[in-house]
């Protein structure tokens, strides 16, 4: 491997990251984004549906092309030529799905769609298919209940086929006129590679398995029946859904010669079939056996993976209700990946700021060192984390936030740490939830923006979870377990060829600094812990008869024993 790097791209929501690693030493050599100029922050969304979020797909071409160029020739400044670079490992939000035509053109490219946000790529956090969901959900448990048991009981309006179905429904001229839909992960590997037939598309394993409702044991994607059942277009679709899927060990195809020279590298270069950010975060991160890794940014994924059955010392891993879903080799080859999450963190914490107190970004470090000099329960709030509903691990999009607790000197840092407690609050349901089906949890690393610039949300995440949480050293896990893809396939079948766990002892590292629990906050914690979980069951799961009438009284006196 001496002299070999491989390039990780990641498309994240508002930007994309290019990384050059050097196989060798584990270093990352050179980086370097680009953000997406559509939108707010690379985001359409509308005036009228406060649910809608689309995006261009030109813009990830754009942005790939300026990240990429200039990764590549910072790591020329280093001395390390384009010919060095031996993979190329790609990531992106999931489920992110274009309509496309019988070429993989995106129909938004097309002159009379260029204005439509129907015919563009539908972003992951898009919830206007609610409804949808819902009634995929309901056939599901009627006709095929197992598919639901792969996806923790409930089928998300964030999902591949809730979204199509909305479409359908909303505006069948971009419909009718979609030859199929394209995860944005099996997108851009297709552009690379130029396959220019949907036939020789390489659909990833990991959007399909934790996303397409698509399983081995069943055949695959959802059958023609259920399809047709849903609607008699989908079932059309669904025709053009590969049969098989693919993993990063498998190779997409190899880089054209016009991307090539767009990026300054040569081709040829074998680019691996793509995967879902957060769980290629995850792998940057050193996700393994026991390790709970927590992506946290504007939402946070939680990864783990399991074993493949027939592991000696390993029984077989019972499906998991209440999280976002259970996927053979979606994360590492050779293990079953359990995805979890919560849909609003970073989100929940820059509507307070932006929208509420109407600041800008800098105000969050304010608060933040205001919300230091706190201790776990003295200002007398508690939130519920569901400002954009519950991913996990009530799987309930039409939930809303709430705070709890306010008086007319309440300060606007002490909502601030409510609303920082209440996302770890939601990160203790769903790591208890995991561990009450026999999954063991050893260790806890996080990644992500937040994980890295803000020690009062990792120390309240320590003293709520009562575990020591460990930080990634880099604070480019996803772009770096991209590359690590890249590397792994462009390895294989050589002399050279190492395990994706190899490769990930020379690479992930973690920070010397580790936050852990304090004795007095993990009482405290505790204490309003048991009232979040009334509060949860209460507004979150129906028929639940739970007293309320004591609940600010309670919260009154934790606050008073903190003074």
């Amino acid at each position: 491997m001496q002299n070999s790097c491989s390039l990780g791209i990641d498309f994240g929501t508002s930007s994309v990251r290019a990384v050059v690693l050097d196989l060798q030493t584990g270093d990352v050599v050179a980086a370097a984004s680009s953000a997406y100029k559509s939108g707010e922050q690379g985001v359409i969304y509308s005036k009228t549906n406060q649910h809608l979020a689309r995006q261009n797909p030109a813009d990830y071409l754009e942005s790939m092309q300026i990240a990429v160029a200039e990764a590549v020739a910072a790591a020329k400044n280093k001395n390390v030529e384009a010919s060095s670079i031996k993979g190329i490992g790609i990531d992106a939000t999931a489920s992110t799905p274009i309509p496309v035509d019988e070429s993989l053109t995106p129909l938004c490219f097309h002159e009379k769609f260029k204005d439509n946000l129907n015919a563009h790529a539908w972003l992951w956090k898009d919830h206007t298919a609610v409804a949808e969901a819902a009634v995929i959900t309901k056939l599901a448990s009627e006709i095929r209940p197992q598919y639901l048991k792969k996806c923790g009981g409930t089928y998300s309006s964030e999902w591949f086929f809730s979204k199509i179905l909305k479409c359908e429904k909303e505006d069948g001229e971009v419909f009718n006129a979609s030859y199929t839909w394209v995860e944005q992960s099996d997108y851009i590997p297709a552009v690379l590679c130029g396959v220019k037939n949907i036939k020789d598309l390489k659909r990833n394993a990991c959007a399909a398995g934790h996303k397409g409702i698509y399983n081995a044991s069943w055949g695959g994607w959802p059958d023609k029946e259920f399809l047709r059942k849903l609607s008699s277009g989908l079932s059309r679709l669904g025709e053009h859904l590969s049969k098989d899927v693919y993993t990063f060990e498998t190779q997409a195809g190899v880089l054209t010669d016009e991307w090539a020279k767009k990026f300054g590298l040569n081709a040829g270069i074998p680019v691996a079939v793509g995967s879902i950010d957060a769980h290629v975060g995850a792998i940057g991160a050193g996700v393994g056996k026991e390790k709970y890794v927590q992506v946290i940014g504007t939402s946070t994924c939680g990864l783990m993976v399991f074993p493949n059955v027939g592991v000696q010392d390993f029984e077989p891993l019972q499906d998991i209700i209440g999280v976002a879903g259970v996927a053979e080799d979606s994360v590492l080859p050779g293990y079953i990946g359990i995805e979890s999450g919560q849909a609003a963190v970073g989100d929940l914490l820059n509507w307070f700021v932006s929208r509420v107190l109407q600041r800008e970004e800098s105000y969050h470090a304010t608060l933040t060192e205001k919300a230091m000099q706190l201790k776990a329960g003295q200002s007398g709030l508690l939130a519920l984390d569901w400002n954009n509903g519950n991913r996990n691990v009530l799987a309930d999009a039409n939930l809303t936030g709430l705070i709890l607790g306010q008086t007319i000197t309440t300060a606007d840092f002490e909502i601030y740490r409510a609303l920082i407690e209440a996302t770890a609050f939601g990160a203790l349901k769903i790591i208890e939830r995991i561990e009450s089906y026999g999954v063991k949890i050893s260790r806890v690393i996080n990644c992500g923006g937040i994980a890295h610039k803000n020690p009062l949300f990792m120390q309240i995440y320590a003293d709520v979870i009562n575990r020591p949480m460990e930080i990634a050293e880099s604070e480019e896990t996803v772009a770096l377990g991209a590359a690590i893809m890249g590397a792994y396939t462009s390895l294989k079948g050589t002399d050279g060829f190492e395990t994706v766990e190899q490769i990930q002892k020379r690479v992930c590292r973690i920070r010397e600094k580790v936050y852990s629990p304090q004795a007095s906050e993990v009482q405290v914690y505790k204490e309003l812990y048991a009232i979040y979980s009334e509060l949860h069951d209460a507004f979150g799961i129906k028929g639940q008869a739970i007293p309320m009438y004591d609940v600010m009284k309670k919260l009154l006196d934790i606050k008073k024993s903190t003074t």
